[in-house]
């Protein structure tokens, strides 16, 4: 399985998304900061999944339609922080949808995740992980799960590592920095969380319109 996440930067990267899918044979593309209303239904012969609706700016997911069948899909708003209140930039951070491997003949869930912004506190976007992780283990009980995207987590991912390991999943970051805006806040934000499945790697692909880069997980069924 080969998953594609992009944080779009306010769609500015929409229009690499074609060249990127095909280059590097994604089967599964994550998306985050997408204008959900200008979102084609194919993408490099992926199919829309589904988006987020009540938020412009939102989250969507595209899978290959001769490789998955579509299952339920669940979208959740997550904890809010003071940005969030005050300037209302999302309210759906969690998109997941269970997919069947036809050739594996097993169930798979994958998501797409964005967490609150750099303005809030860790505390916060681990309470958001908890609560996204909690939401897609009800989507499908005891099945593989990848949740990609834009974790927004500058320092401290150290005590990250250990409660996403204690809570029994598996938290992998890619093999270069993934977002360049900021002078000091230069890093990893863009990662995976999994359960049940062998992460092969976590590549970080060249820099785009968006000041954050795309990854690229690949993925194998334990």
């Amino acid at each position: 399985m080969r998953v594609l996440s992009y944080n779009l930067r306010k769609h500015a990267a929409a229009h690499e998304l074609e060249q990127l899918v095909e280059r590097w044979e994604a089967n599964v593309l994550c998306l985050q900061e997408a204008d959900t209303r200008a979102l084609p239904e194919h993408i490099a012969g992926l199919k829309l999944a589904r988006a987020t609706e009540r938020n412009r700016l939102g989250l969507a997911l595209y899978y290959r339609e001769n490789m998955f069948r579509l299952g339920d899909a669940v979208v959740l708003s997550l904890k809010r922080s003071l940005h969030d209140i005050v300037l209302r930039p999302a309210h759906e951070r969690l998109l997941g949808v269970r997919l069947t491997d036809i050739d594996a003949g097993t169930e798979v869930i994958v998501a797409s995740f964005h967490a609150a912004p750099l303005t809030a506190l860790n505390s916060l976007r681990r309470h958001q992980i908890r609560a996204a992780l909690g939401a897609l283990e009800r989507l499908g009980p005891g099945l593989p799960m990848l949740m990609v995207g834009d974790y927004n987590y500058p320092v401290f991912k150290e005590r990250l590592h250990e409660r996403v390991r204690g809570a029994g999943y598996d938290l992998t970051l890619s093999d270069s920095r993934t977002y360049t805006r900021y002078r000091f806040f230069k890093g990893h934000y863009d990662f995976a969380t999994s359960q049940g499945l062998t992460i092969d790697d976590v590549t970080t692909l060249p820099q785009g319109s968006s000041d954050h880069l795309p990854i690229l997980v690949r993925a194998s069924y334990r």
